[in-house]
């Protein structure tokens, strides 16, 4: 069981986790803040039922994607992934480069928010075993997932080339 001291420490250190999922998920600034504490306080009730049996960050992954995919179903309001120009920055001069990133963004857009959660992952360079922890999953559902929306991905994509 963690203190609160641990707990504090181990939120600094992954705080990250927490705007990714937040940023992926909340176009808003003020949505994603209020998802952002949900978060916060969804892993704060949620600690003390943490035995340390997979990695803190496994966890708290587990806990932001599973709030930030129910916080916004039980209002019935959709999830968005931010898309646009101005919040998506390139990092390279190639041109079709860019248009090839701006397209992938915007498929990303249309996948549910389950699929978007394994896609963040993935991008994120987990593998299939700890994808499949965050999410619930068994690793070869992850794999069977991830061949079924890089397929979809390719497919969406060319509607934005």
């Amino acid at each position: 069981m963690y203190t609160e001291k641990e707990f504090l420490a181990g939120l600094d250190m992954h705080q990250g986790i927490l705007h990714k999922v937040t940023n992926l998920y909340m176009k808003d600034p003020a949505e994603r803040e209020d998802l952002f504490q949900e978060i916060l306080l969804n892993a704060w009730k949620g600690v003390k039922t943490f035995k340390g049996e997979s990695k803190f960050s496994t966890w708290l992954y587990r806990v932001a994607l599973n709030t930030a995919i129910g916080y916004y179903r039980k209002k019935n309001r959709t999830v968005d992934l931010v898309t646009g120009g101005d919040e998506i920055e390139s990092h390279t001069e190639d041109e079709d480069g860019e248009e090839n990133t701006q397209a992938m963004y915007q498929a990303i857009a249309e996948l549910s928010s389950i699929d978007k959660a394994l896609v963040m992952l993935y991008l994120e360079d987990y593998s299939y075993i700890e994808i499949g922890e965050i999410l619930g999953i068994t690793a070869n559902n992850v794999a069977v997932k991830m061949n079924r929306i890089k397929l979809r991905l390719k497919d969406l994509a060319k509607k934005y080339m």
